[in-house]
């Protein structure tokens, strides 16, 4: 198991990112959360199997059609055992 925080920077507000990010994360089958941040950005925790994640976290860094991601930063966080993946 392995969880993530990812912070993604660009034209990702407004464009269906947090909804797209929820429906890959379950077709994935990772947990976790997604939300705008007032910034502009949008930050991410996703938890799962390693390679659920990884497959993830490459989504992330296209994002949907609408959007222009310029980058996606990475953090390692502690394992919390979440049931689902949810907007808040």
């Amino acid at each position: 198991m392995r969880r993530v925080r990812a912070v993604i920077t660009g034209e990702v507000q407004g464009v269906g990112f947090r909804f797209s990010t929820r429906e890959h994360a379950r077709d994935l089958g990772v947990a976790g959360w997604v939300r705008n941040l007032p910034d502009g950005s949008v930050e991410a925790e996703i938890e799962g199997e390693s390679g659920a994640v990884e497959r993830m976290l490459a989504w992330l860094e296209r994002g949907p059609r609408a959007a222009r991601v310029a980058d996606v930063a990475v953090t390692e966080l502690p394992v919390a055992h979440e049931a689902e993946f949810s907007i808040t």
